[in-house]
């Protein structure tokens, strides 16, 4: 695929979901979140991918009298490329996690290798609690036992996704929309 532009992705692919149902997944995830807490989490945004899909969330969230205490974090097994390899530590989040209720904010929950790993950094840093929101997870059976997102918005084929935070070679994260590669 290298060398392919976001043209021909989008020539290529399919809509597996329209902004209309993911704005309405947001404002049903928010609800669900404002459920479970009362007080400011640490609102961990997953950097680049997480960004589009955490400022509709963090809106949603302050729409609903919850404060957040923002940060991010930039880890990353891809670096523009379709397969991952060794997870690479960009950014480390600048809050103290100690005692603290993380929210990690990401775009997908694909096998969840990186997730793991900055679930279990979460926990060395001393998070009182860690739970996870994904605007999407992918269909399949390969995700690392014990890894699951505690909101979720969406789910998307086993194929390769892009839009709303999700690129294709670094191109295409601003559509406002889910499009997947045709097999």
């Amino acid at each position: 695929m290298s060398g392919r532009d976001l043209a021909w992705a989008l020539d290529n692919a399919d809509v597996v979901v329209g902004q209309d149902e993911l704005e309405a997944s947001v404002v049903r995830m928010a609800d669900a979140i404002r459920a479970d807490y009362d007080e400011a989490p640490v609102f961990l945004t997953i950097m680049h991918g997480g960004l589009p899909f955490a400022a509709r969330l963090a809106m949603e969230l302050g729409a609903r009298g919850l404060d957040l205490t923002f940060d991010y974090l930039h880890a990353t097994r891809y670096r523009g490329e379709t397969r991952g390899s060794d997870l690479v530590w960009k950014h480390r989040p600048a809050t103290s996690l100690a005692g603290r209720r993380v929210l990690l904010v990401d775009d997908i929950l694909d096998e969840g290798h990186t997730l793991a790993e900055i679930i279990q950094w979460c926990r060395s840093e001393g998070a009182g609690d860690v739970h996870v929101a994904v605007l999407a997870v992918k269909r399949h059976d390969r995700c690392v036992p014990g890894i699951r997102a505690d909101y979720v918005g969406v789910e998307v084929p086993d194929r390769y996704v892009f839009g709303y935070g999700m690129d294709f070679h670094e191109q295409g994260r601003n559509l406002p929309a889910i499009y997947a590669l045709k097999d």
